[in-house]
């Protein structure tokens, strides 16, 4: 399958439910599954090119899926703000990966994540007690720990949630870059491959400005286009308090320390979120991650360059 299909499934919340979306490559019949979750803003189709090596590692022999986390991307955008949450996007992904394994049986678990997607990770592979259809056999954490540098957060809260209009897809991928240099070198064609599914039309929002979630196949090669992400998702980044990050951090490191799976840890070289300090006690304690480290990448290495995907395929497929 050179492309991917997409699904969704219903969801719980205080306000109602949501419907979350996902991305599926592959076998649908596969047992061996990967699920990849993004970063803070980002969205699925981040991980098109890995999800191809993957499936040209395996001839086609796997499923990897690729949600777009609530209020992000094809899912539905939350009444309320302050879900915005671990909490609730990993029971997400417990909904997500029950309804994958009624379709067809799940015999072998892997995960991706990458910054956010990575935190969800620590949370479903550091409780035995979750409902997961298999146990997570081999764990990917890009660019993510249970420290987080307060700089970095600082310098992502200067952006999230400014959701602002562009005249294109083309000025809206500029204007990213801009705010993404620590995604490292990318050639002109692979950034706007990252950025396609990053934007919707303008025209495709309601005027209130709610989420759809039938912008599957929309055509943003014109304009204007915007951020396609709920401006909302900042708002308990931003109420997060000194002590609120403290006990954050202690929860984190008890989570990543009941990790059984065997875990491999990326970092850019230049990471501002993720010091090599707090990635070599990730080598040390709990699943004793085996930490690779690409020159040139801050945060957080995409996984396009084919070495980077090569690490992450030759460690799920070996």
């Amino acid at each position: 399958m050179t492309e991917p299909t997409l699904h969704h499934v219903a969801c719980n919340d205080q306000s109602g439910g949501h419907s979350t979306a996902y991305w599926q490559w592959g076998d649908p019949r596969s047992a061996h599954v990967v699920v990849c979750v993004h970063g803070l803003t980002r969205q699925g189709r981040d991980f098109d090119a890995l999800a191809r090596a993957l499936l040209k590692q395996t001839m086609g022999d796997v499923r990897v899926i690729c949600p777009d986390v609530v209020g992000r991307g094809e899912s539905d955008w939350l009444r309320e703000p302050a879900d915005y949450q671990l909490p609730l996007y990993a029971a997400d992904m417990l909904a997500l990966l029950a309804q994958v394994h009624r379709e067809s049986a799940v015999g072998m678990l892997d995960y991706v994540g990458t910054s956010m997607g990575g935190l969800i990770g620590i949370v479903l592979a550091g409780q035995k007690a979750l409902p997961l259809p298999a146990p997570v056999r081999r764990l990917v954490l890009n660019d993510i720990g249970p420290v987080l540098e307060p700089s970095a957060l600082t310098r992502i809260g200067s952006y999230v949630g400014q959701v602002e209009r562009h005249a294109s897809l083309v000025d809206a991928a500029a204007s990213m870059r801009n705010l993404s240099l620590g995604f490292g070198p990318h050639s002109t064609d692979e950034w706007l491959a990252l950025s396609r599914h990053m934007v919707v039309s303008v025209a495709a929002r309601t005027i209130d400005g709610a989420a759809k979630t039938d912008f599957a196949g929309r055509d943003v090669s014109g304009g204007p286009v915007t951020l396609h992400y709920d401006p909302a998702i900042a708002t308990p980044f931003r109420s997060v308090t000194v002590q609120g990050a403290a006990q954050g951090e202690a929860i984190m490191w008890a989570l990543y320390d009941a990790i059984t799976a065997r875990t491999l840890l990326t970092r850019g070289a230049d990471s501002d979120l993720l010091s090599h300090a707090s990635a070599l006690s990730m080598t040390l304690r709990g699943p004793r991650a085996r930490l690779i480290e690409f020159d040139g990448v801050g945060h957080a290495p995409t996984f396009v360059a084919p070495e980077q995907s090569a690490a992450v395929v030759s460690f799920l497929i070996d």
